[in-house]
């Protein structure tokens, strides 16, 4: 009899244990993809730095470079790399890029977003509409005749890269990437921060995104943030900080 009750008492122990784990979450393993979508008036090159640091701590980052001939052509930019990833996400966007990953970070292994310097705009906004409600200190945004937007290469360094070597703010104006005007006035359909943690950075010296903006947009999506005595351009004369709120998102998506 009392091989019996051992048993019987070995049994109700073990279902107890099974019934705990399954009642218990697993630790979920820290996202290790990092997909980095640039923003307008500079390509993917600026984000070296950043992309230098993730990688020393094991991160796999690609940096999309977006057509900019059009919001859905660069989501579909960013869906093309995501669909690459070997497993979930964090999904970065700066400036314009905040708008492309708003809208392509409804891609299902997509973990977490995070808004460097970023627009945050909500179903049925655009760059635009945002931007008219706290306009930017620069002046500069121009067009061309067949419908692009670029930034005075005169004011480039200080309204875009004010904190980064002169030499290097002046390559950028005569290399940045010329984004097509109807990008900025396509409206957000489905906002993924509604339904995915979220993280911002504002950079508080910005002149291209009105800083109170970006508190402003940071807060309304309920995104953890960060601020950065930075310009613009935060991503390349911070890029410590910008790999840390990055690597701050990889972990906390796992919490």
């Amino acid at each position: 009899m009392q091989i019996f009750r051992w048993l019987k008492s070995s049994i109700l122990s073990t279902a107890a244990i099974v019934a705990a784990a399954a009642l218990t979450p697993a630790q979920a393993a820290e996202v290790k993809n990092v997909v980095i979508v640039h923003g307008a008036l500079a390509d993917g090159s600026g984000w070296r730095k950043v992309y230098d640091l993730l990688s020393a701590k094991g991160y796999k980052v690609t940096i999309v470079q977006e057509p900019m001939t059009s919001l859905q052509d660069d989501v579909n930019a960013t869906h093309r790399i995501l669909a690459m990833q070997d497993g979930p996400a964090i999904l970065v966007g700066h400036s314009y890029g905040g708008v492309v990953i708003t809208e392509a970070g409804n891609a299902p292994n997509v973990a977490g977003l995070v808004y460097i310097a970023a627009f945050q705009p909500d179903a049925g906004e655009t760059l635009l509409s945002l931007a008219g409600q706290q306009p930017a200190a620069t002046k500069g945004i121009l067009s061309t005749p067949d419908g692009f937007l670029y930034l005075d290469p005169k004011v480039y360094a200080q309204d875009f890269a004010a904190d980064v070597p002169q030499a290097d703010a002046e390559y950028m104006a005569r290399s940045q990437v010329f984004p097509a005007q109807e990008s900025f006035a396509t409206k957000i359909k489905a906002p993924a921060w509604r339904a995915k943690k979220s993280w911002a950075l504002v950079a508080s010296e910005d002149r291209a995104i009105h800083p109170d903006l970006l508190r402003m947009m940071a807060k309304r999506a309920g995104s953890k943030s960060v601020e950065v005595a930075a310009s613009h351009a935060v991503f390349m004369s911070q890029p410590a900080a910008v790999a840390a709120l990055i690597e701050d998102a990889a972990k906390g998506v796992s919490d």
